[in-house]
């Protein structure tokens, strides 16, 4: 008679947000690996192009990745973080969006927080661009429009993420009056608009 056993299978481990940050950390080092190695070898054409969409894949990969866990992860934290910067949101959404079809407003916000005085519109990228600090500042004066349609007296603020962001980059969205929130070890930093650079508010 052949006997049977059970086997015991450990069930798996859930992620925590440091564990998911390290992986985003992971793949932008890999990702800034990869820039280097294009600037430093001087491939052929090519070869160059080949890496950058390779490159390309890699971002656009983690760009899904990273949407997948804003609401779960980011997003909590993100209240945390404003509060030590002073700002106390009630509540936060993500992929919130207005269709307002009437007065053609149609936006799409990564992650929505809100008070009773104040909103935070935040966009979120793997590897945020100049025209990506431009396209917030649009959505910012449309938020505003739909706002004041709505008699929405509330201040709007807004913030740019990313994984892997250039320093122009982040100058850029600074100087706009954007919070921006970066990775930092096995967390995320916000900085705030100071010294020459002020939050705008809309």
């Amino acid at each position: 008679m052949k006997s049977t056993q059970k086997l015991a299978i450990d069930p798996p481990e859930p992620l925590s947000f440091e564990k998911v940050w390290k992986l985003f950390q992971e793949t932008r080092e890999q990702i800034a690996a990869t820039d280097r190695q294009i600037k430093e070898t001087g491939l052929q054409i090519e070869e160059t192009d080949r890496q950058m969409k390779a490159t390309d894949k890699k971002l656009g990969e983690l760009t899904n990745r990273f949407g997948n866990v804003v609401e779960h992860m980011v997003v909590p934290n993100l209240l945390t973080k404003f509060k030590a910067l002073g700002f106390t949101f009630e509540a936060a959404s993500r992929d919130y969006k207005i269709v307002d079809e009437k007065h053609g407003i149609f936006v799409e916000v990564d992650a929505f927080l809100q008070n009773g005085d104040k909103v935070m519109i935040v966009e979120i990228k793997a590897k945020p661009t100049t025209k990506d600090v431009n396209d917030q500042v649009k959505r910012l004066e449309k938020m505003r429009k739909y706002a004041d349609l709505r008699q929405d007296k509330r201040k709007y603020l807004g913030a740019m993420a990313g994984v892997v962001m250039s320093d122009s980059v982040k100058n850029h969205a600074l100087g706009n009056g954007f919070f921006v929130v970066i990775p930092s070890g096995d967390t995320f930093n916000i900085i705030k608009p100071e010294g020459k650079y002020r939050v705008k508010e809309w």
